[in-house]
């Protein structure tokens, strides 16, 4: 008689849980239980993505690496992501792996490259290459870190003189309408054009600053990204991407310390009137001794020197040169006409002699004249100045411009 329940048995022992038939091509997984192998391959391949596959009977969990977190003597090795740009590190002239660095070509190579191509050359493993080079990724981080907090602090700094220059703006304009509210008719046409003036020196000053902020914002934005793209780099197990990256991240432009253009003279936009001059309702002086009463003394600006003139004696003397002179770059230099501005603003009424040789041009002008171009920097040849030209003996006033000739003897004092 024969047994049917151990028939029964044994070919549930040799069926495939998954296709339900006999073994096919049988294979047994970590667990202990038998399926066929395009079976189980088939069930696993929904699970490659997880890279952790589990026994469709009994549900235990594992990985194909099972066995090197398992075994004592698999333990030791170190396991690493798969490299996406293998054929990349491998050598083109010996097809082996470049796991070498030569220091004297600075480029990746194979443990055969020492003994033709580069042989005699200083070489390192890629590892030790790496760790020299990570040692230089964290100090360009931190240097670069460091710029962002100082750059930070310079936008805060640059913010700061916005609202100060808003501030004194909207001072100075509150105290010359309080001022010239005093004057009725007489100074009101004078109280516009102070006016026109500090708004006009606002603009000016708040450009400069709002340029300087836009610089520094993108030069954050970009230390950010590359620091961004370093700590990315950080992490990367492949060596030869680290190599071949870094340079070109680690490299930093030089940039000028925010303070160094601040320590110059910044416009503080001041025209407080402490004095009322009504000099409308009384005659014009026409002595010298009268003009004396309305002196100043100026001194002039370096900043705004055009580089053929030579300043000396406490910059209160100016000489036209042939040759450029060693002024360092300023927005507030002339670069087209041979032009200089006192330090000091002119308010009111004031007089002042200045002592010739040749032909020179003499004038008033606002301090927020264009420094380039013929006719928008040129002393009288805008709106922004008023010119006294001495030539050949002979004087002529220009703005705007407009000549008008002006009769006088011929001096060396004008």
């Amino acid at each position: 008689m024969i047994n049917v329940k151990g028939v029964e048995l044994d070919r549930e022992r040799f069926s495939c849980s998954i296709c339900l038939d006999l073994l096919k091509d049988p294979v047994t997984i970590p667990c202990g239980h038998s399926y066929c192998m395009k079976c189980i391959q088939s069930f696993w391949g929904e699970e490659d993505e997880e890279k952790i596959h589990s026994c469709p009977q009994c549900r235990q969990m594992f990985t194909h690496l099972q066995p090197h977190r398992d075994a004592a003597p698999l333990k030791k090795h170190k396991l690493v992501d798969p490299s996406k740009t293998l054929q990349d590190n491998m050598c083109s002239r010996h097809d082996e792996v470049m796991k070498m660095f030569c220091r004297t070509d600075q480029q990746c190579i194979c443990f055969l490259c020492p003994v033709d191509q580069h042989k005699g050359h200083d070489t390192v493993s890629a590892a030790a290459e790496r760790t020299e080079r990570q040692r230089e990724l964290e100090e360009s981080r931190h240097i670069i870190q460091q710029r962002i907090q100082d750059a930070e602090k310079d936008l805060k700094l640059l913010e700061q003189e916005v609202k100060n220059i808003h501030v004194s703006a909207d001072q100075t304009v509150e105290d010359c309408e309080k001022t010239f509210s005093q004057l009725i008719r007489l100074l009101q046409e004078r109280s516009r054009d102070v006016e026109q003036q500090v708004r006009s020196q606002q603009q000016t000053e708040v450009s400069r600053v709002r340029e300087l902020q836009e610089k520094l914002e993108q030069e954050i934005a970009e230390l950010k990204r590359t620091d961004g793209q370093l700590e990315l780099l950080s992490h990367t197990e492949d060596h030869t991407e680290f190599l071949l990256s870094f340079p070109s991240l680690s490299a930093l432009k030089a940039r000028d310390k925010l303070q160094d253009i601040l320590s110059e003279t910044w416009t503080n936009i001041s025209l407080r009137v402490t004095e009322v001059d009504v000099l409308l309702s009384q005659p014009e002086p026409t002595t010298r001794a009268a003009f004396f009463r309305y002196s100043r003394e100026l001194t002039l600006d370096p900043n705004t020197a055009h580089k053929q003139l030579l300043l000396s004696e406490g910059n209160r003397k100016v000489i036209y040169m042939m040759t450029d002179q060693p002024y360092s770059e300023h927005p507030d230099r002339f670069t087209r006409c041979r032009q200089v501005l006192s330090r000091d603003s002119l308010t009111g009424r004031c007089y002042w002699e200045v002592e010739k040789r040749g032909d020179v041009c003499v004038a008033v002008a606002y301090k927020n004249i264009s420094r380039g171009g013929w006719t928008e920097s040129g002393f009288g040849q805008n709106d922004k100045s008023w010119a006294l030209d001495c030539f050949n003996n002979s004087y002529s006033f220009y703005y705007n411009k407009v000549e008008t000739p002006v009769s006088g003897p011929p001096s060396t004092r004008v």
